[in-house]
């Protein structure tokens, strides 16, 4: 047997940092997921837009939620001890997909602000929601010290996931 001969580090990659550390996956599934609810909350009740943003709030605080429980529950399947700060950890590392309920509410809050209608003011959050991922995405790229073609990609992928959910909200708008 040989022996292994270690590879040389790739010059145009940095090795991860701290600061690359940051796991940008939650803001980016939160991102497409409050664009999804935009699109599939359909007709509201009597006050549309605080439901709007309950909605958005409520469902970014379930899966966030669910998130975390799977993360807790698949580390004491796999017999780790859970603490107090593990918990903690835990609860902190998927808070990127509650926090990204935040902009496209605060787009549905502010609509009436800036003069929108119920339909211009969902889409508003749509874009808010979609704008969100694309730029989670890439600043995830980025911070990693991705290829600048990796970066473009990134970008253009989470573009089209969005503009797939847009085309849903059109296709589906009475």
């Amino acid at each position: 047997m040989t022996p292994r001969v270690p590879r040389k580090p790739d010059p145009r990659t940095r090795p991860p940092t701290e600061a690359a550390r940051v796991d940008y996956t939650g803001a980016v599934y939160g991102s497409l997921l409050a664009a999804s609810v935009i699109v599939g909350a359909g007709t509201l009740g009597a006050f549309p837009r605080l439901e709007l943003v309950l909605l958005l709030l409520c469902t970014g605080a379930v899966f966030w939620a669910a998130h975390v429980f799977s993360h807790l529950f698949g580390d004491r399947m796999a017999d780790r001890s859970m603490s107090l700060e593990e918990v903690r950890r835990v609860c902190a590392d998927e808070r990127p997909i509650l926090d990204a309920a935040l902009p496209p509410a605060l787009a549905v809050a502010v609509g009436p602000l800036l003069g929108l209608g119920l339909q211009a003011t969902a889409w508003l959050a749509l874009a808010v929601a979609v704008a969100g991922q694309v730029g989670w995405a890439t600043a995830a790229a980025v911070r990693v010290g991705a290829p600048r073609r990796l970066v473009v990609a990134v970008g253009v992928i989470n573009l089209l996931l969005g503009l797939i959910i847009v085309a849903a909200k059109a296709a589906l708008q009475h």
